[in-house]
């Protein structure tokens, strides 16, 4: 099967040209940077639900949540320390990455223990949050902070909650 793979690989990649040359130029499917796919995403779905109710959206909301997703993953810094049965992540940042950092964690915190059934606690430190999750250690200290913020896909449902105006982290 391994030697199969480069093969269906190479076959996979040349589809696109191949269906570009057939039906002429084709038109992108990522309508560019992260944040502005997500909400085209979200937009196209509230256009596309009659019962949207258009006074109650609220996509600069939803931009201010993309915008902390953004700073925590890239401006955030992070000392993991290990605990008995998990670890510690200490996560800071200046200003606004320190807001963003606080509002992101503690927000998880809850969707992150209900899915796993891990404890997790956290509190404010100095320009951020330590956040101290303790359940299946290998898996915790191997997904690291960053993994461990992403366990539960409850985002996108939050996303789209958030956009028709409801409050950010109900699933």
């Amino acid at each position: 099967m391994y030697r199969l793979l480069p093969a269906i690989m190479t076959a996979t990649l040349a589809l696109p040209l191949a269906a570009q040359h057939a039906h002429g130029p084709a038109t992108p499917g990522e309508p560019g940077q992260g944040a502005f796919a997500a909400i085209a995403e979200i937009v196209g779905i509230l256009r596309d639900d009659p019962a949207t109710d258009w006074q109650s959206v609220d996509i600069a909301g939803l931009r201010r949540h993309l915008v902390d997703m953004d700073l925590l993953a890239t401006r955030a810094d992070v000392t993991a320390i290990d605990l008995p049965g998990g670890a510690r992540f200490e996560a800071r940042g200046e200003a606004r990455t320190r807001d963003a950092v606080r509002a992101m964690v503690a927000d998880h915190a809850p969707f992150l223990a209900a899915a796993t059934g891990w404890t997790v606690t956290v509190e404010e430190i100095d320009e951020g949050v330590a956040m101290n999750v303790t359940g299946e250690t290998e898996q915790i200290r191997a997904l690291g902070f960053f993994g461990v913020m992403t366990v539960d896909a409850h985002h996108q449902q939050h996303h789209i909650a958030m956009a028709r105006g409801g409050t950010p982290h109900h699933r």
